[in-house]
């Protein structure tokens, strides 16, 4: 079998279907997720274990396949048609290959993907920690290199991007752009981040910070004159806060909280909703960082968080039960679909 014409038609029907993933493996017919669900492709054929090495071999070198036969996982990007890029995990499960792939969309406008214009505001700040939370697959990182492409394209800076792997690939416009591939570019998250102080860098954006050690030194630099954006999977704005500081050792909670007050700049959390007309919408929560919010954080009283977002929308803080609100009034959402993301239906009545 010519597996890269496999390839070639299955990442064509992804793309003509509008879907956001396509899952491969062993034992069944190739899936894509389309509007977050997954739909079978039945015109193919159930896949086999030589369906999938053939395919990983399209993708990968022999190298890097065989790296991949011993670590039994990898992620790794790809570039199909020249224009289309990908973001593609390899994994085991059961002694056979899965492979997942993401399809990365093109770069819109805020317009476009209906985001805030207040999250404008921080594209401007020149130093600070800006974060976009939320369960996989919510369309963080599409949020976070809209604002990447709007620094670039606004004002003059130095902006180095650390991921794992590639997923945007960014067109230099006034800004200079580098684009760090851990594994490739640099050993690991950390390691890279550290290196940046010496990279007279102005912006940074770190793919996900998943150690505390990267957490520590990603507030150390928007400390010292950096903006520095990024991602955790976390649900809201309080419970990221709390996640970041649990995950030091005790000793070290008091300074990772007081830095924290001071650095945080906000705290941008989404979710993608079915639309009534079809396709996804958006909704968010997000939390602006003032006087009361770093006064809460320094004081442990995190848990207070929800009511000051809900109280301050006059400073442009966004409370997620009345943007869903808002959605369900507009004929975007249905009823249903905002009790299913609230993350207070009973309050969320209330405001019906």
């Amino acid at each position: 079998m010519n597996y890269q014409n496999l390839i070639d038609e299955l990442l064509s029907d992804l793309i003509r279907e509008e879907g956001s993933d396509l899952h491969l493996g062993v034992g069944r017919k190739p899936a894509i997720r389309i509007n977050g669900e997954l739909i079978f492709l039945l015109k193919n054929s159930v896949l086999t274990k030589d369906d999938m090495m053939g395919l990983m071999k399209v993708f990968l070198d022999e190298k890097r396949v065989n790296a991949f036969l011993e670590e039994k996982e990898t992620d790794f990007s790809y570039t199909f048609n020249n224009d289309v890029h990908l973001r593609i995990n390899a994994f085991f499960q059961r002694g056979n290959i899965c492979i997942a792939i993401r399809l990365i969309p093109k770069s819109k406008s805020f317009e476009e993907l209906n985001l805030p214009a207040i999250l404008k505001n921080f594209t401007n700040k020149r130093q600070g920690f800006f974060l976009v939370v939320g369960p996989v697959g919510q369309g963080k990182s599409t949020t976070l290199s809209t604002m990447i492409n709007l620094i670039n394209n606004e004002r003059s800076a130095h902006i180095i991007t650390i991921e794992d792997p590639i997923e945007f690939v960014y067109e230099q416009n006034k800004s200079i752009i580098d684009q760090r591939e851990i594994g490739v570019d640099s050993k690991d998250f950390s390691e890279a981040l550290k290196a940046t102080f010496r990279e007279d860098v102005n912006v940074i954006l770190i793919g996900e910070m998943r150690d505390n050690d990267t957490i520590a030194t990603a507030v150390t630099a928007a400390e010292t004159g950096h903006l520095v954006l990024s991602t955790l999977h976390t649900n809201n704005a309080a419970q990221t806060i709390d996640r970041i500081i649990d995950s030091f050792p005790s000793n070290q909670q008091d300074q990772i909280r007081l830095q924290l007050s001071s650095s945080l700049i906000g705290v941008l959390s989404q979710r993608l909703i079915p639309r009534i007309t079809g396709g996804r919408i958006p909704a968010f929560e997000l939390l602006i960082n003032n006087n009361a919010v770093g006064n809460l954080i320094r004081e442990k009283r995190t848990h207070e968080i929800n009511t000051v977002i809900e109280t301050s929308s006059e400073q442009g803080m966004i409370d997620m039960n009345r943007y869903l609100v808002d959605l369900v009034q507009r004929g975007e959402i249905s009823m249903e679909s905002a009790y299913q993301y609230s993350p207070n239906p009973t309050a969320l009545e209330r405001m019906m």
